[in-house]
């Protein structure tokens, strides 16, 4: 168990050291040469192009010098927390991101608990009545889910609420400090739909593993023994059956985070992922470079928790 947890945990600080050579890489190296520098972009401000200005900027904001020494002195400030400020607006972006973090977190959990709670039974359902009328339906409705995306529904949900209902979501944010209520209103629809598609295929693999399950010898003996069949099903082939389902879960949780950024302009979210779409459009190097790499460190954090999961779900991994 510990050489197994030891080996995740290296590889894992492995993997986040490398993402950070890539991000600073196409970011300081590949972009500048071959899309655009973020100081041409700066100094297109004053009307024309004056080279002292230009290297004076770069001199300002740290960019000029060996790329070496530059990305051991952004790599440190990383290590310690130190993310930068913007090219643009000047504002720290730690301070920005400690207040968009919390809004992307919560929209992919809720919508991924909601997607949970609404696909998990509906597998089990479909798996258990495989091949009658209740599995047809269930899986032409998970088709049909997975073919509408979330923001689509969401343009219609607001043009239509508004039409016929006189209806729209709030405009004016409010944390969930402020006002609960409010707070509920606002997150609660975006959450909803950013779910529809991942819940869409957790009932198909749902489905899927419950199946395969239900046909393994000790699923008989189990019935064979007098065990109720919720009992089977519940306490024995769903949790069996769960390792394939985590494994997605735990990848689509850091992927809902990191996509919000449509659902976020839709309901004019202050999220990371509205804030990344605008530093790109910007070419502000300092937030792009800072939001993608906590958005890996996400995604390899959450990949290293699942593999710590299937201890808990197989003992025979701990092994």
């Amino acid at each position: 168990m510990a050489r197994y947890v030891t080996q995740r945990l290296l590889l894992a600080a492995l993997t986040i050291w490398l993402v950070s050579i890539i991000v600073f890489t196409l970011l300081r190296v590949v972009v500048p040469i071959f899309y655009v520098d973020a100081v041409d972009v700066i100094a297109a401000e004053y009307s024309h192009s004056d080279p002292a200005r230009a290297e004076a900027l770069r001199e300002e904001y740290g960019l000029s010098g060996n790329l070496v020494v530059s990305y051991i002195e952004w790599a440190g400030n990383m290590a310690r927390g130190n993310l930068g400020e913007s090219l643009f607006n000047g504002r720290p972006i730690t301070l920005e991101m400690h207040d968009r973090l919390p809004v992307s977190i919560e929209l992919g959990v809720i919508g991924l608990l909601s997607g949970l709670l609404f696909s998990l039974p509906l597998g089990v359902a479909a798996a258990v009545a495989q091949d009658r009328w209740p599995d047809y339906a269930l899986r032409t409705f998970a088709i049909l889910l997975n073919s509408l995306p979330g923001f689509w529904l969401a343009i219609l949900i607001i043009t239509f609420g508004n039409k016929w209902f006189n209806w729209a979501p709030p405009l004016n944010f409010k944390y969930l400090t402020e006002d609960p209520v409010a707070h509920i209103k606002i997150m609660a629809l975006p959450a909803l739909l950013i779910g529809l598609t991942p819940s869409a295929g957790l009932v198909r693999l749902v489905r899927t593993q419950m199946l395969e399950v239900l046909r393994q010898d000790y699923i008989r003996t189990a019935h064979a023994k007098g065990l109720s069949s919720r009992t089977v099903i519940v306490r024995h082939a769903l949790r069996n059956s769960l390792i394939p389902v985590v494994t997605v879960v735990g990848l689509t949780l850091p992927t809902l985070i990191a996509g919000t950024a449509i659902f976020e302009s839709i309901f004019t979210l202050p999220g990371m992922g509205r804030y990344l779409v605008n530093s790109v459009s910007s070419l502000d190097y300092p937030v792009i470079m800072g939001t993608v790499f906590v958005f890996s460190v996400i995604i390899v954090l959450a990949n290293l928790a699942v593999d710590l999961s299937y201890t808990v779900l197989d003992p025979r991994i701990r092994y």
